[in-house]
């Protein structure tokens, strides 16, 4: 197995300058960096990742935990994170806890063993003080605590808001919201506030429906939905609390014969994928996630660096108008 002393005779440069070239630290030339990192390729060179984390107090790892990695705003939401952690020099560990507090504790201990530099937690059902006393930064993405974790979140009250607004401008007087789940306090409460603001305004009838733990962990809205629909016939606007919800909402409007939008308008949330590959395309609220993974990313890097940043930051969403509503 190849050393770094093999890989400075290859290159004709000091292991020093190698050392300098793997850990990305002083300066370098970008010939003598591509003389390295070839001489790396030809000999196969892999670092040792542990060995580098331990002669420093941190990796250059970020700690990932989502309750749901199949769910699409997660998806979207882990593809931009890594992008971003790539364009500073970071990797990502990640973790799907599936929604259940023990492996979320589980995978806390693991980031801690692992010297992570930082965590984005998509999660809140666990006690994240013993990293304060760490000094490992906590970016909580769409989920606000009264805690010293840094907050990244879109204004969820503007987007129930804008979804209400527009479903009025549209000629609907009977709204119904399928949003959270019973019992837990979620973005998608923060939602239905600003629709039924609207509704209250506006002078048209709004009911907000919640879910059960069990449809949110497995992703399936089906009977939630239709029973929401069998009980509220009068509905002719639906605002969804997620793009996943939105679709499912279609799938039922179609099975009961219902026109969209000519006899009921539907408008989701997060304007993932899955928006735009339904018939018809889905109304949705714009979630900036791909601004939030930036932000969360160049967070952690700023207070690695013992910079100081907010500790709430709300992003504005915006309406995406589609074939729904």
């Amino acid at each position: 197995m190849a050393t770094i002393k093999d890989i400075a005779a290859r290159a004709g440069v000091t292991a020093t300058t190698v050392s300098r070239v793997i850990n990305n630290r002083g300066y370098i030339s970008e010939e003598t960096r591509k003389k390295v990192t070839q001489a790396m390729q030809e000999m196969n060179y892999q670092p040792n990742e542990l060995a580098r984390s331990l002669a420093k107090a941190h990796s250059n790892t970020i700690g990932v935990i989502v309750p749901h990695i199949s769910h699409p705003f997660f998806s979207k939401m882990i593809s931009a994170l890594e992008s971003a952690a790539a364009k500073r020099g970071y990797k990502i560990l990640l973790c799907n806890s599936k929604d259940q507090p023990e492996k979320e504790t589980e995978y806390l201990d693991m980031f801690i063993s692992n010297r992570v530099t930082g965590v984005v937690m998509a999660s809140r059902d666990v006690q994240i003080e013993k990293f304060h006393d760490l000094k490992i930064p906590i970016v909580n993405f769409e989920r606000e605590e009264n805690t010293e974790a840094i907050t990244i979140q879109c204004d969820n009250e503007q987007g129930g808001a804008l979804a209400a607004s527009h479903l009025a401008d549209c000629g609907c007087r009977h709204l119904l919201h399928f949003g959270g789940i019973v019992g837990r306090d979620m973005p998608a409460d923060r939602r239905a506030d600003g629709f039924l603001r609207v509704c209250r305004e506006r002078g048209i009838e709004g009911e907000v429906l919640l879910s059960d733990r069990l449809s949110y962990g497995s992703m399936h809205y089906e009977s939630y939905i239709e029973k929401g629909l069998l009980e509220h016939p009068e509905t002719d606007g639906i605002f969804a609390s997620s793009d996943l919800i939105a679709a499912q909402v279609l799938q039922r409007l179609y099975a009961m014969g219902k026109r969209v939008p000519e006899d009921i308008k539907v408008i989701g949330f997060d304007d993932t994928v899955i928006a735009g590959i339904t018939t018809p395309s889905i109304t949705t609220i714009h979630q900036p996630i791909e601004e939030m993974s930036e932000l969360s990313i160049a967070y952690i890097d700023r207070r690695r660096k013992g910079e100081m940043v907010p500790n709430v930051t709300t992003m504005p969403v915006s309406l995406v108008v589609r074939g729904s509503a």
